[in-house]
């Protein structure tokens, strides 16, 4: 079967500011590296529909958002936290991140493509309840989540999150929701500077330190989120796919290599195999080299197209 790209140009147009390393850039570079690799014209591609703002009250109070919607300038640029603002365009862009995985998700389940990638920004995984923070105004990959648990039926799902970044938002967002297994890696101490302990059968948390390479990452992964998702059994598995943990990223300090994000896939894809009948939605979330982006993401999603 085959695997999805959804983006739309809406997500080139935020910008939080001139040169800040979560760029515009970053979605051309993707697309560019897909097409060079010959890999583009397989995938099937979607245009990111633009979500309602109730579409996110799935992961946020209905105040939160209402607040991004007016926070929305229309002209100028408008700071919402101290690392996150918003142009003219940032609202759209946000909420077209929304909708693509809301579309990804209904590919997936039903059985239009086996798998998708969302290739949106900004990301949404640093978004809390009611926060914006990190470069993020809304938790798209649990509200993509959500979606499939009360829109499609299912009772288990998991998230799993290899930026570099520990996803503070989606952990705030699903604590306590005993449908959603949520597992992340990430570089510790670091931005955003906590996280909530791991807890059987719904969170999985794996810090690691700085300059921590392939080995130790692949081993990490395997002894702790590995049996945590097959003991799970999720019906569905839906990825926030960072890439800044990267040895050339400028923004952190791990030391993973391109291979290391098709090895982690690869893994994610075994257990949706077993559980989930393949079903699997990626979303974009971090990545600030533009050449490692690029070679990383473009790995991810043809390890995904089974190539």
């Amino acid at each position: 079967m085959a695997t999805a790209l959804i983006t739309h140009p809406d997500c080139v147009l935020h910008e939080i500011s001139l040169g800040h390393p979560e760029s515009p850039q970053r979605i051309g570079a993707v697309l560019d590296l897909l097409k060079k690799e010959n890999l583009y014209d397989y995938l099937v591609h979607f245009d990111a529909p633009l979500a309602e703002p109730s579409a996110a009250y799935s992961a946020h109070p209905e105040s939160y958002v209402q607040s991004i919607v007016d926070s929305a300038p229309s002209s100028g640029s408008v700071q919402i936290d101290a690392d996150t603002a918003m142009n003219p365009h940032s609202l759209n862009a946000a909420l077209r991140g929304v909708g693509a995985g809301l579309l990804a998700t209904d590919k997936v389940m039903g059985g239009e493509v086996e798998n998708a990638f969302c290739l949106v920004r900004p990301p949404g995984h640093h978004a809390e309840k009611t926060q914006a923070m990190g470069f993020c105004f809304f938790g798209n990959i649990a509200i993509a989540a959500r979606h499939a648990i009360k829109a499609h039926g299912l009772e288990r799902v998991a998230i799993v999150d290899f930026d570099v970044h520990h996803g503070n938002g989606t952990e705030d967002i699903v604590d306590g929701d005993e449908q959603i297994l949520f597992c992340s890696s990430f570089q510790y101490p670091f931005y955003p500077g906590s996280y909530r302990p791991s807890v059987f059968g719904q969170r999985v948390n794996v810090p690691l330190a700085a300059g921590t390479g392939s080995e130790v990452f692949r081993d990490e992964i395997s002894e702790q989120w590995l049996p945590a998702l097959e003991q799970f059994k999720p019906q569905a598995i839906f990825i926030s796919a960072g890439f800044d943990a990267h040895i050339e990223d400028p923004l952190a300090g791990l030391a993973l290599m391109d291979n290391d994000f098709a090895w982690i896939t690869r893994e994610i894809m075994n257990i949706a195999d077993t559980h989930s009948q393949g079903r699997i939605v990626s979303m974009l979330e971090g990545g600030y080299s533009l050449t490692a982006l690029a070679r990383s993401a473009s790995l991810h999603v043809k390890t995904l197209m089974r190539l």
